[in-house]
């Protein structure tokens, strides 16, 4: 999900993995405090979004049957714009932009699922599940690659062909309405996200400058907003309601 590790070596700033242990650990603090800041502000517009009928109710309306491919288009778009404005601009505010751009369109794309738990269902104790267990599978991942120090660049390949074979899976749901990807497919993509997660936190700590925080972390959100979309989706279908 980051293209961080095709940067040009001529940057003033080292690799976070090359600075110094004190420049390394304030790297770290700031990519793990703007990705909390991130999350927090996902979740303050999701709460706007689905308790606004004057948001909610279009968004909603806009987001059903075929239409739902032209918004999954405008988000994949929407996503790369951002990326490219967080990792590749020179400029601090560029990079905050993206931040808040990929924020946004996150809390736009999650605004059926959450309305179908909270509204639909009336079970808003199942996004705590799936926040929980998101936590608990992100944090002992991270965990992991900090204390072993892994590269797992190598990963980039078979992720991003994964990815398109979720993404053609998912496009022929929506144009043919009989196809459900079910509750094998969204295991399947909790597996893919952990892999998303490995793969950026090892990128965070060797192949992103120290100067690229703002990057670093919508990176990991991206990672961690995959997982819980479809830990969602595991947890529903576990409790019978999918």
């Amino acid at each position: 999900m980051s293209y961080a590790n095709e940067f040009e070596m001529e940057q003033s700033s080292p690799f976070a993995i090359d600075a110094v242990r004190e420049d390394r650990a304030a790297f770290l603090r700031r990519t793990y405090a703007h990705l909390a800041g991130a999350i927090a502000v996902f979740a303050g517009l999701l709460y706007i979004f689905v308790n606004t009928p004057a948001i909610h109710d279009p968004l909603l309306n806009m987001m059903v049957g075929g239409q739902w491919l032209i918004v999954l288009g405008l988000f994949i778009g929407v996503s790369w714009l951002a990326e490219w404005w967080a990792t590749r601009s020179t400029s601090l505010t560029t990079q905050y932009a993206g931040l808040m751009l990929y924020t946004v369109a996150q809390a736009v794309i999650f605004v059926p699922l959450i309305s179908y738990v909270v509204l639909l269902l009336e079970q808003p104790e199942i996004l705590a599940q799936a926040g929980f267990l998101t936590l608990v599978v992100f944090g002992g991942l991270t965990a992991f690659v900090m204390f072993t120090g892994a590269d797992f660049s190598f990963l980039r390949g078979f992720l991003f062909l994964a990815s398109m074979l979720a993404l053609g899976a998912i496009v022929i749901a929506v144009l043919f309405g009989g196809i459900t990807l079910g509750f094998w497919f969204s295991v399947a993509m909790v597996g893919l996200s952990a892999g998303y997660i490995l793969y950026d936190t090892s990128n965070v700590l060797h192949h992103y400058r120290t100067d690229q925080h703002v990057g670093a972390a919508l990176a990991l959100f991206a990672s961690v907003a995959l997982m819980f979309w479809y830990m969602i989706r595991v947890v529903i279908a576990l409790q019978g309601d999918d």
